[in-house]
């Protein structure tokens, strides 16, 4: 059987609340309905975008479950399975695996801030658990490990890894992991502050790994193609140049904070943030709304911004 493969733009996805806090499976499917009629070629849900970190493990495993039966057969449903440690991880694997998921994403655990080797160790671990596809997010601002390029490197070797996100705050390390040729799809966070998206397209990156797309699944697309003409370099800069400023925005407060209390103020289905987290209000959420409104993006996804929540 072939390898998968993804290029394009790998959103992750946020988790939509009802109003009294529970999970909103039809808004679930109407924001992959969403994602997937704008080009989307795969999603992460229960990333840190989807707020897994405040998320219950029944809860989890229910939209594991629930969601995954909303596949279609095209785009791809990849699920967050980072456990506190190796053993809740690879039973989040492999239950992924069974109802259904097209791979899993994994980070380091968190809090624990582990050496390399040990994490090194934790991927492979899980990799020779189970047959599902898996990416590695290597992302130390949020988890302090890092693994380096010679790690990750070997670590692509095993056939269960397909896709690689690299949220690192060294540029240079792009090109050394892309330099090594692995046989995986290799992209990066689209936060411009880390500013990896530039480096990774011009170096031969496959796409990137974004949070915007929950705004503008279009739009990052078409920004996340890989580049395979003279000319692609130019489109890419013309459209980063035009959206830099929603990517600037999308970043603006802790992940997910701006990017759901904008999908909310803009009418797409996305609830409240789950408590501790509050959503952005007055001037921070109206500038939100107005860079939307100036991209054109609120009439070409026909959205609706007449509820402001700077009048709350």
């Amino acid at each position: 059987m072939s390898k998968m493969r993804i290029e394009g733009s790998f959103v992750a996805l946020i988790t939509p609340f009802n109003a009294d806090g529970t999970v909103d499976f039809k808004a679930f499917q109407d924001l992959l309905k969403f994602q997937e009629d704008n080009g989307t070629a795969a999603v992460l849900i229960l990333g840190s975008t989807g707020e897994i970190s405040m998320l219950s493990m029944e809860e989890r495993r229910e939209i594991i479950s629930k969601t995954a039966k909303m596949k279609t057969g095209g785009m791809k449903l990849f699920y967050g399975c980072t456990g506190g440690d190796t053993k809740t991880s690879i039973d989040l694997v492999r239950f992924a695996k069974g109802e259904g998921a097209d791979g899993a994403i994994l980070a380091a655990p968190a809090y624990i801030c582990a050496s390399e080797a040990d994490i090194e160790q934790y991927f492979l671990d899980i990799a020779e658990s189970t047959e599902l596809p898996m990416g590695i997010y290597n992302n130390p601002p949020r988890v302090k490990t890092d693994l380096g390029h010679e790690a990750l490197l070997r670590l692509f070797q095993h056939p269960n890894f397909v896709v690689h996100k690299e949220s690192t705050g060294r540029v240079g390390q792009v090109a050394q992991v892309i330099a090594g040729n692995p046989d995986v799809a290799i992209m990066c966070c689209d936060s411009p502050n880390l500013g990896l998206v530039v480096p990774t397209m011009a170096l031969g990156g496959h796409g990137t790994a974004n949070m915007t797309g929950n705004l503008a699944p279009a739009e990052m697309a078409a920004l996340s193609k890989p580049w395979t003409t003279d000319t692609d370099g130019f489109a890419f800069r013309e459209s980063y140049m035009r959206l830099l400023p929603l990517l600037h925005y999308t970043y603006s407060a802790i992940n997910p904070v701006a990017v759901k209390s904008l999908m909310k103020a803009v009418g797409l289905p996305a609830g409240d943030l789950r408590r501790p987290l509050t959503g952005l209000k007055g001037p921070a959420l109206d500038k939100g709304v107005e860079i939307m409104r100036t991209l054109g993006l609120l009439d070409q996804y026909g959205l609706n911004a007449a509820t402001r929540i700077a009048a709350e």
